[in-house]
């Protein structure tokens, strides 16, 4: 097997390569590589996704560092005609996203067959790419943290594992290539508690940070302004999280009867997290 992504003291790359979803995760540890100086390349895949305004959430955030002197090259790679020919609640044509949180049995329905593997190994390509070019070494930066869910088989370490195996087995010149796993062991709250720390030390708004971002699988349109819902298990996750911060999350929210307050979404992730400790 290859070596565990959870490495202690590991000297980083200058190089890095992310796969940026527009998300709460990716987009923190974006901000992290800012701070450790390295060179980013961010990537984002259009896979024909219900959620694809998280690619526009992703070059807002993108544009907004930039213009704040932190050097980003952003790719969106384009996997064209794959959706029809997946079976995922989460892809158009798919079954409606199920609400709820991620501890209920429905949301493998979220599941989209093979994706991981399918990122990881054009991210894979980029990154030795890089290190070939650079002469140098790079890292693959991956925003997997503890609390990454049972339903998903593919953010399991075994599959890394196993993912990195392949990847060696194919390729020359594959040790110029690692991985930066910064949040391994924390969680989403942790993650977000990191976001705060980046955000000072890089000069810039936590909140014109984070409204840039969308974790929702189910975004509401509302006239020319995206929203997102509160009641999805990616949603839910992150009002938590934000709740455990004390602090509103700066993104709008809307549902069924059009925008709402923090308060409201707050409230109703409150209620999901009390029904669940009661079951």
């Amino acid at each position: 097997m290859s070596e565990n992504l959870n490495k202690k003291n590991k000297v980083m790359s200058e190089n890095v390569v992310i796969s940026l979803s527009g998300g709460m995760d990716s987009s923190t540890l974006l901000l992290r590589c800012l701070v450790g100086k390295m060179n980013v390349t961010a990537v984002s895949f259009d896979y024909g996704q219900k959620h694809r305004v998280e690619l526009k959430r992703a070059q807002s955030l993108v544009n907004y560092l930039n213009s704040n002197g932190h050097n980003i090259t952003y790719k969106v790679i384009k996997l064209d005609g794959l959706a029809e020919l997946l079976n995922s609640s989460l892809v158009e044509g798919g079954d409606d996203v199920p609400e709820g949180h991620y501890e209920q049995d429905n949301m493998k329905d979220t599941v989209v067959p093979n994706r991981n593997k399918i990122f990881s190994s054009i991210v894979q390509s980029i990154a030795l790419s890089q290190a070939m070019k650079t002469d140098s070494t790079c890292d693959i930066a991956l925003g997997i943290h503890a609390g990454d869910h049972a339903i998903y088989p593919d953010c399991r370490q075994s599959f890394r594992d196993m993912d990195m195996d392949a990847f060696r087995e194919g390729n020359w010149d594959s040790e110029k290539v690692d991985f930066y796993t910064p949040y391994l062991e924390t969680d989403k709250f942790g993650i977000l508690q990191d976001g705060e720390v980046c955000c000072v030390r890089l000069g810039i708004e936590f909140n014109e940070v984070y409204k840039r971002t969308l974790t929702s699988y189910k975004p509401i349109k509302i006239g020319d302004v995206w929203y997102s819902d509160y009641k999805s298990a990616s949603s839910v996750e992150r009002v938590e999280a934000f709740l455990q911060l004390d602090r509103p999350d700066p993104t709008p929210y809307a549902d069924e009867t059009g925008p709402v307050s923090w308060e409201v979404a707050s409230a109703h992730v409150k209620e999901v997290l009390l029904q669940n400790e009661n079951n």
